[in-house]
């Protein structure tokens, strides 16, 4: 209790327990035991509101119930069990004390799981350097100093050992010795012995225990006892009628089933066994202890379980009857110390008395075992197979060297080495192997070797290591035997019946020790008969068939009369369920359909206590009477039927009318789901199912809980195998949304079978099940046809070939590489098109410059484009070739990105542009009025395979377009293309125009640097421990492969970045070598890390691994980078997005998990394999390696899949469908389509069309035939349209189609069509500034911002804290965070977590287009209070700041709550104002405030004067007016445009809007965006409809500055004329 108290204390902090933080285990031995401490610990605990709960056999806790537990009481096996398990590690990871009761157990045969439990503890703390503290309490020991080296306490500090002088009441012993042979009269004699001890103690008025050694002896000794009472008339000493609670207590007792007890309780005996029922239990346990019941009969479980004590003990009799040994043996020493304890009640006792009678001749044998005691042994050997495989699946042994060590920890270890000869060891080995070492090894690697016979783990004798294997994981995870397992491997086969499983789970061996009783039988056969609907093999009188009619017996629900087969079958079927489960894995993981199936409908049998071949609708018992139920399966109504009838139907059916609105509203309750799925090919071998999901039932939590689970098993009944198999979660959120899709792929082989099935099957009910028929009857393949280019054994060529010197000295190399020499001619010296594939880091970037030197050499005047599909590839071609090639050749280079626009001049001079895929399509769209979109003569397309990726159609479009413009120009475009090996080259080769000569697809296994890959499989339902399990394997990866040359660890998220390289950093220093991975000196480290912003980047930076992710800034990043470049830091860890943008290879890749977590669908999925390739592309330094490494972890289904295509090529598909509408609509705007048939044709440009015709099944088609394709093109076109018309973007006339104000917006601003026309159906002539935000939040461009893992608990705590209201419902919509995003800006709220704030920047990022064309449909439609509230929207989006009455003046950096508020008093709430003031009053004003800090921060803003003047224009036809304006900066910063934005994440210029509007009728007649840098003159027309100048005003507003509105009328300027 006192350790207990410290470990809270340690938790206590600002005065508040935080209860999170910490677990305690109390591991107490026996079920009964961990009851009573449970209920002791809660009684004491209450006050600090902590919570205690048991977890036993007993009693389960669900993982909510786990996380809110501070301390868990629990026996050894349930605890090993959760420590087993690796997804559990975030618990035994918050356990900080183990508390162990009766350590003294190690000497039993549960021993070893205590063992087992301590060194894995051990080893927890030595590997996580996290202190557990352990506490052992035992009786006393002999040798308790080997016990506490083993629990590695400290002898001086920590052990506390005291002997039998210090029990609290002395203890009488009295042993007694019987000499009578005949077994008859000794039991006589035994039974007189007993009665008279009794008696005297009764005589005295003291109670009395007599502990005998079997359940039914209790009975026999208690009528034993009231018989010879009744013989010598001592029953008034026996009986209690006297005490004053009798009567009423009788009537409790008598409601119990047990009729032993009631008869004895009149006598005042009772009884106590382990085969009673709980609450008979605790009801003698109270009745003893209230002196009601005199004398207690029981076995020797009550003295470990329940503390109830006695004055005086009797042991009657010291043979017991060992199930495992099948015979008697002796009452061991601990049962004698731990029965003698229960003698002498502290609180009421002087003294107690501990009475044993046994037979002569062990009468000198207990005598010696009490006075001196045998020290206690360890039973560790007869179970080591079982917890080696248990440490080799948790991954915290993985071979030889480690299991010694393991080993090492265990009492096993320390007894060996003093009492050799116990253990087998003679003492020559001890001679000759001093410290056992070799013994050691020798028993683990006999271990080992039968492990790997049972097929349970791999052993590789020659290196020593261990690969675990499924079979084994699901033994140790199932708490499954050695010797079990061996008996599966033997008996269980593809096809068996109901009778055989059932026998085969009666071999088990957790059911080894159960014996065939001979007064048993005639009930056994009884049961067999009425209960069991199986055959029972060898019928009741063998041992099996016993345990066989026992399982059934449990399923059909039997009831049982004598009471030792009640503990049989109680014993049975505790253990029924999860041998079951087992089993159903074991046939899951071999593939076997038909017994997984079979299997998994046993599991839930077991657990409903249903048979299979009953009516489901039992599994609602609770609520339908079995009357209905047994009407229902005798007219063999079946639920199919059920559904067609009618309630009055059904209840005429069953002859009851009432009864069938019952039973239709159960079956509403009853789980049936739906699917449909779409199959396309990808290639001729491979499948991808798209499977649909949705739910039709009513969902009762009290029914399905908060989810339910299915298994989804793709199968092919012919060959019997399950080529996919998942268990998909449904959640009540989940099942009443629309419906839910799973993606995966699964193999199809040669000769096709008829069809595949789909089923999803309830985890949990019976019956619950659906399927769906994949038929490959109509299912076209594509065509098999990769064309691989082979490399030529060519002599490599010399740069001085390029013959010009200036580009000589570009390279640093003296010869291109194999590759760059095969296609060096057709690059440098033709014109043709040319498509390269090749695998990542075999110098493709230096092909495409040969490309541009060409042009160069011909075209100067001609422009390049690089089109690289992610930002961070643009920066570093820019970085590169700017410090490269850009300075040496005097051209000139600009980039395109998100990030940076370039204006029209820099575009018009540049020789090289450098783009996004997305910036070149909005550039290109208007291609007819951009004279630099022509002049372009070669564009080089990098990375082309992401065709297939999520950007792709942009791809698709661009070269579509860049092809058709050269087609309508004349002027001939070269295309190159730069890829991985790719499948179907000569499809993309077709598109890009490449004819036979330009065409070179490498095979992916010519990298200039050979790549090795391993590939291991790592099971885990969840995301987190699995990343969690492979952190370990990843470590030993880089100690295997790469133990001083650079790694690269690829996660899939920032969190992941972070996790892995702590863990690492914990591997190493376990390993005694924390910075291994650090090599430079100690001053150079502090100066690094004193430049690092990012806290946990530097603590990672100072064990030598980095972090590399997009949550770092700039800065760090590219240090990060410097320091892995120079061999600083040896391990890098970061997320995918490195793999493309950065250029750092190193010698061995790690690819850590193959998933990453799509905020959109809110669920795991896969890597485009695309990623992979790419990641696994940085394995292996051209200069320094002669081959590169590539360890990729994997989930364990998906490692065939990820086998197959690291190797063949993967072919790339279109989805240009899914986008087609945007891309349409801005052919249509820009003109290129003005028919249906422009349409059609557009289409035969893109690559699109090239797959329809080789993969019609992928895109949903029959055939490739023309008609189907014409006709399939068409509906496409026709669709799209519609689609478009409908959202008021194009307008359809007969044959024509034109582009209306909302299609022009949204191509003009890159905008997708559903959100314009979500904007032209929200905004109103006056919509309020709160409508226009959530407007903007709703924008589709927001669809893909993640909402991680419980963001929606952030999101929720930000709702609390902004100004307006947001759907509490949708916490985890993407549009409700970007709402919040907005708010919190505003407000300069502080964040949550580090994500929120890169989430921020890129909400703002794409806020700008999205509010320019909200304020452009305002305009166009004439709107002039929307769109001035639209253009303030904008202007606190730039500042960060809420348009509110003299929050501009917070524009200030200086502002402070004083000072605004001293303004605001003088009426000053605008920067305008102070402008006004004249430099020297501007003290005068502000107070105490130094006016020059103020007057500096005035310096930011512009000060702007306008002057306007009314001209006539007459021209033949009209007479209009024309406004000039003049605008001028009058402040010293004259001509710097860059606005002052501090709060937004880019870099903006000073823009203006003129509004020409009517104030009066708030109309808006023209609006003008201008920009200038120090003085501008501008006109507009007036309306020429407009009669009177009335209200009409001329209204200045800047797009980044709140607050700087001018208003000129304009009636003033027009009096005079």
């Amino acid at each position: 209790m006192s350790g207990f108290y410290l470990q809270i204390g340690q938790h206590f902090k600002d005065g508040y327990l935080h209860k999170d933080e910490f677990k305690i285990v109390y591991v107490a031995p026996m079920k009964a035991l961990a009851a009573e401490v449970t209920a002791t610990f809660s009684q004491r605990l209450s006050p600090l509101n902590m919570c205690v709960r048991e977890l036993t056999g007993d009693m389960q806790l669900s993982k909510n119930e786990l996380e809110e537990t501070q301390m868990i009481v629990t026996t050894p096996e349930k605890w090993d069990v959760i420590t087993r398990k690796s997804s559990d590690m975030s618990l035994s990871m918050l356990v900080k004390l183990l508390i162990i009761d009766e350590v003294h157990l190690l000497n039993d045969d549960r021993g070893p799981v205590i063992e087992a439990l301590v060194a894995r503890t051990l080893r927890q703390v030595e590997s996580t350097q996290s202190m557990i503290r352990i506490v052992g309490l035992s009786a006393t020991l002999p040798n308790y100093l080997e016990v506490a080296q083993f629990l590695r306490v400290n002898a001086e500090t920590g052990l506390f050992f005291f002997d039998s002088s210090y029990r609290p009441v002395p203890l009488a012993q009295q042993y007694i010795g019987i000499s009578e042979q005949n077994f008859v009269a000794r039991n006589e004699l035994l039974n007189e012995i007993c009665y008279k001890k009794v008696v005297d103690s009764l005589r005295q008025g003291h109670q009395a225990m007599v502990f005998v050694h079997s359940r039914k002896d209790t009975v026999k000794t208690a009528e034993k006892l009231v018989e010879l009472a009744r013989k010598y008339e001592g029953l008034e000493l026996f009986k209690n009628d006297a005490h004053p609670q009798f009567s009423l207590i009788k009537k409790e007792v008598v409601k119990s089933r047990n009729k032993d007890l009631v008869q004895l309780f009149d006598f005042g005996v009772g009884v106590h066994h382990a085969g009673m029922l709980r609450s008979d239990r605790g009801l003698t346990e109270k009745l003893f202890s209230d002196g009601i019941l005199r004398v207690l009969v029981c076995t020797a479980t009550l003295a470990w379980g329940v503390n109830l004590p006695a004055h005086t003990v009797v042991i009657k009799g010291t043979q017991l009857y060992d199930p495992k040994a099948g015979g008697w043996r002796d009452l061991g020493m601990l049962d004698v110390m731990q029965i003698f304890g229960r003698a002498g009640r502290p609180q009421f006792d002087k003294s107690g008395e501990g009475i044993i009678i046994t037979s002569h001749d062990k009468l000198a044998y207990y005598l010696r075992l009490l006075t001196s005691q045998l020290p206690i042994e360890s039973q560790f050997i007869s179970s080591l197979k079982d917890n080696l495989n248990a440490e080799v699946a948790l991954g915290t042994v993985t071979n030889v060297k480690e299991a010694c060590a393991w080993l090492g920890y265990t009492y096993l270890f320390i007894r060996m080495r003093l009492n050799p000869l116990a253990y087998g060891i003679g003492w020559d080995e001890v001679i000759a192997d001093p410290s056992l070492s070799l013994k050691q090894r020798s028993l683990i690697i006999d271990a080992a070797r039968s492990l790997d016979k049972a097929k349970m783990m791999r052993f590789d004798e020659k290196s020593g290591n261990f690969y675990c294997t499924e079979l084994g994981r699901i033994a140790s995870h199932f708490y499954i035997q050695y010797s079990s397992v061996e008996t599966y491997n033997e008996m269980l086969r593809r096809h068996m019946n109901d009778s055989e499983v059932i026998e085969m789970v009666a071999h088990s061996s957790e059911f080894e020790n159960i014996v065939v009783r001979e007064e048993e039988q005639n009930e056994l056969e009884m049961l067999a008969r009425t209960s069991c609907p199986l055959e029972v093999r060898g019928g009741p009188s063998n041992k099996y068939g016993k345990i066989s009619i026992l399982i059934q017996l449990y399923i059909s629900r039997g009831s049982i009369d004598s009471f030792s087969l009640v503990s049989d079958a109680a014993y049975i079927s505790a253990s029924l369920a999860r041998i079951m489960r087992a089993l159903f894995e074991i046939c899951l993981r071999k593939g076997w359909c038909e017994m997984t199936l079979f299997m998994l409908e046993y599991c839930k049998a077991v657990d409903r206590q249903i048979w299979p071949h009953q009516h489901p609708l039992r599994q609602f018992d609770k609520d339908l009477s079995l009357e209905i139920l047994r009407k229902l399966e005798e007219r063999g109504a079946d639920l199919d039927r059920l559904h067609e009838m009618e309630e009055k139907d059904i209840g005429a059916l069953i002859r009851y009318a009432p009864g069938g609105r019952l039973v239709k509203q159960y079956l509403g309750y009853f789980p049936w789901i739906q699917l449909s799925a779409t199959v396309s090919p990808i290639t001729r071998t491979v499948l991808k199912v798209d499977l649909l999901i949705s739910s039709d039932f009513i969902w009762k939590d009290r029914f399905h809980g908060a989810a339910q689970r299915w298994w989804i098993l793709v199968e092919d009944t012919e060959n019997d195998h399950i080529y996919h198999s998942e268990l998909f979660t449904l959640t009540k959120k989940m099942a009443r949304a629309e419906p839910q899709k799973l993606s995966f792929t699964i193999p199809i082989f040669e000769p096709h079978p008829p069809q595949y099935y789909i089923r999803a099957v309830s985890d949990s009910w019976l019956y619950a099940e659906a399927f769906y028929t994949i038929s490959f009857q109509k299912l076209k393949l594509p065509e098999d046809r990769t064309t691989h280019t082979e490399l030529l054994d060519l002599k490599p060529l010399p740069v001085t070939s390029l013959g010009n010197s200036t580009y000589e000295s570009l390279y640093s190399f003296s010869h291109f590489n194999p590759i760059q020499t095969q296609i060096f001619h057709v690059l440098y010296h033709t014109d043709n098109n040319v498509l390269l594939g090749a695998p990542t880091g075999s110098g493709k970037t230096i092909s495409a410059e040969l490309a541009m030197l060409h042009l160069f050499n011909t075209q100067p005047d001609m422009k390049v484009i690089y089109i690289a599909p992610l930002k961070a590839i643009v920066r570093e071609r820019m970085h590169d070739w700017r410090k490269r090639l850009v300075s040496q050749l005097g051209k000139e280079m600009v980039e395109m990105t998100g990030d940076y626009t370039p204006d029209l001049m820099s575009l018009l001079s540049a020789d090289i542009i450098i783009s996004t895929p997305e910036k070149w399509d909005g550039i290109s769209r208007n291609w007819h009025s951009r004279s630099y979109v022509t002049k372009v003569g070669l564009i080089i397309l990098d990375e082309i395979h992401l065709l297939g990726a999520d950007r792709g159609p942009i791809l698709e479009v661009i070269v579509s377009r860049m092809r058709y413009i050269s087609s309508q120009t004349e002027r001939r475009v070269r295309f190159v293309g730069l890829s991985t090996a790719l499948a179907n080259a000569g499809d993309l080769a077709d598109w890009l125009g490449v004819g036979e000569l330009g065409l070179f697809n490498f095979k992916p296994s010519v990298r200039p640097v050979p790549l090795e890959v391993h590939i291991q499989g790592y099971p885990g339902k969840y995301y987190c421990p699995r990343m969690n399990s492979m952190n370990k394997p990843a470590y030993a990866a880089i100690c295997t492969h790469s133990p001083t040359k650079p790694v690269l660890i690829f996660v899939s998220s920032r969190r992941q970045t972070r996790l892995t390289a702590l863990d690492i950093i914990q591997y190493a220093a376990s390993d005694e070598n924390p910075r291994q991975f650090l090599s430079m000196p100690e001053e150079d480290l502090q100066m690094v890390l004193s430049q690092v912003t990012d806290q946990n980047l530097r603590h990672t930076l100072q064990f030598g691994i980095g972090l590399h992710h997009a949550g770092l800034n700039d800065k760090d990043r590219s240090l990060v980078e410097e320091l892995f470049a120079n061999n600083m830091i040896q391990v890098l860890v970061c997320t995918s997005t490195l793999a493309w943008g950065v250029n750092l290879p190193a010698h061995l890749v790690i690819i850590k998990g193959t998933e990453y977590y799509d905020g959109k669908t809110k669920r795991y999925v896969d890597f485009p394999i695309t990623d992979i390739l790419q990641m696994m592309g940085r394995a292996g330094r051209p200069q320094y390696d002669q081959h590169g490494k590539a360890v990729i972890l994997v989930h364990e289904p998906k490692k065939s899949f990820y086998k197959k295509f690291l190797y063949e090529p993967f072919p790339v598909e279109s989805s240009l469908r899914e986008q087609l509408h945007d891309h349409m609509n801005a052919e249509i705007v820009s003109g290129t389509i003005c028919r249906k048939e422009d349409a059609v044709h557009y289409l035969t440009w893109t690559y699109l069309f090239r797959r329809l015709m080789v993969n019609p099944a992928y895109y949903g088609l029959e055939s490739a035939e023309d008609e189907t394709l014409s006709s399939y093109l068409s509906r496409l076109v026709q669709s799209t349209f519609e689609d478009l018309e409908d959202s008021g973007c194009i307008k359809m006339t007969e044959e024509n189609v034109e582009p209306m104000m909302l299609g022009t917006i949204a191509s003009q601003y890159y905008l997708s069509y559903m959100t314009v026309s979500m904007f032209g159906s929200n905004i109103g002539p006056d919509t309020s500034l709160e409508v226009f935000l959530h407007i903007l939040s709703g924008a589709s461009e927001y669809d893909e911002l993640p909402v991680r893992h419980n963001e929606e608990n952030y999101n929720e705590a930000l709702s609390k804290r902004v100004r307006y209201m947001v759907d509490q419902n949708r916490l985890d919509d993407p549009h409700v965070k970007a709402n919040l995003l907005f708010q919190a800006h505003f407000s300069q709220l502080d964040l949550p977590i580090s994500d929120y704030v890169t989430d921020l920047k890129s909400v703002l990022d794409q806020s700008i287009r999205i509010i320019q064309a909200m304020i452009d449909i305002c305009a166009n439609s004439g709107w002039l209070t929307s769109s001035i509230s639209c253009m303030h929207l904008l202007q606190m989006v730039m500042q960060g700041l809420w348009f509110d009455q003299g929050s501009a003046l917070w524009m200030l950096p200086c502002m402070n709550d004083e000072l605004a508020s001293s303004l605001s008093k003088r009426g000053i709430s605008t920067v305008q104002q102070l402008f006004d003031i004249p430099k020297a009053t501007l003290q005068t004003v502000i107070g105490n405030f130094p006016s020059s800090k103020l007057y500096q921060d005035l310096q930011h803003f512009p000060c702007i004067q306008i002057k306007l003047k009314l001209l006539k224009k007459v021209t033949e036809t009209e007479r209009s007016l024309q406004l000039n304006i003049r605008l001028e900066k009058t402040n010293l910063r004259r001509n710097i445009s860059r606005a002052f934005t501090p709060r937004f994440p880019k870099i903006k210029d000073e823009a203006w809007w003129l509004i020409l509007g009517n104030t009066s009728t708030a109309e808006l007649y023209a609006l003008k965006r201008v920009s200038f840098s120090d003085r501008l003159v501008t006109h507009m027309e007036l309306p020429s409809d407009v009669t009177s100048f009335q209200g009409m005003k001329l209204i200045m507003v800047s797009d980044c500055y709140l607050g700087f509105e001018q208003q000129h009328s304009i009636e003033d300027l027009a009096a005079p004329s």
